[in-house]
């Protein structure tokens, strides 16, 4: 298919690279700086564009990988005129109708995975949820996702911002664990990577057992005198002190109810 990307971004780059491996002609790559467009078009072909006046209108594809602040201020100066085109977003808590009343043909193809441009994925593992409001666009929605993807799934855009909240549970504030983690061990002159092995395990457990049965700690067992005692060392600091008392009663809490499966 012959696609525009707009947008030169972690998301932007991986598929970018993905859509060119699986044989898709990238006509343009879109962003606000030179420099971006530049490097991700080296990457995956086309042509950088900076001006979206300059964006050319005979693409079959138009796919809009930007954060979500700038989706409702970029679709209507992008859709004008091009009723034959599909136009996509890639974003996983924005509804497919934000292009309502813009585009004739559109939808959502929303890849669940973190991506850094520095570190290489295989995209054909990664899970991509598609929606589409005409047969038009969930056939070329669901075409383009299988071509770079082996998991595609069908999902309405209320489920999809259910899914993206947990995503972001599941991810980001575990990331930001890793982070107050970090710092913990910095102030005291103790490597990161001496946790490595207990996040690798943390995160290989869960592919054979709930989270629940999985999880473990001095918050199953509501230990309080440890619990106490570790809330202290964190007294300097109230905000992450909060959250260490409030993710112990929620780990308890949680360990009372029965276990999903």
């Amino acid at each position: 298919m012959k696609i525009v990307l707009i947008g030169a971004g972690n998301l932007a780059t991986h598929l970018g690279k993905a859509l060119l491996e699986a044989g898709h002609d990238i006509m343009q790559v879109y962003s606000r700086t030179m420099e971006s467009a530049s490097r991700l078009a080296t990457r995956a072909g086309g042509a950088p564009v900076t001006d979206l006046r300059a964006v050319r209108r005979d693409a079959e594809v138009y796919i809009m990988a930007v954060k979500d602040s700038v989706l409702p201020e970029l679709i209507p100066q992008l859709c004008k005129g091009m009723p034959e085109s599909v136009f996509i977003h890639t974003a996983g808590s924005v509804p497919m109708d934000v292009f309502k009343g813009m585009a004739l043909h559109y939808g959502v193809l929303y890849p669940m995975q973190t991506f850094s441009k520095e570190r290489e994925v295989d995209f054909r593992g990664i899970p991509c949820f598609v929606e589409g409001n005409d047969k038009m666009a969930k056939g070329v929605i669901n075409d383009l996702a299988r071509s770079v993807s082996e998991k595609v799934y069908a999902m309405s855009s209320e489920k999809r911002r259910r899914l993206h909240l947990a995503a972001v549970f599941a991810c980001n504030f575990t990331n930001h664990c890793y982070d107050i983690a970090h710092e913990i061990l910095a102030k005291q002159g103790i490597p990161f990577e001496v946790m490595l092995p207990l996040i690798d395990e943390t995160a290989a457990k869960v592919h054979d057992l709930s989270p629940r049965e999985a999880q473990t700690g001095p918050a199953l067992r509501f230990d309080e005198n440890i619990i106490r005692e570790q809330s202290m060392l964190l007294k300097d600091n109230p905000l992450m002190r909060d959250l260490y008392e409030r993710l112990s009663l929620s780990i308890n809490q949680f360990s009372k109810k029965k276990t999903r499966t």
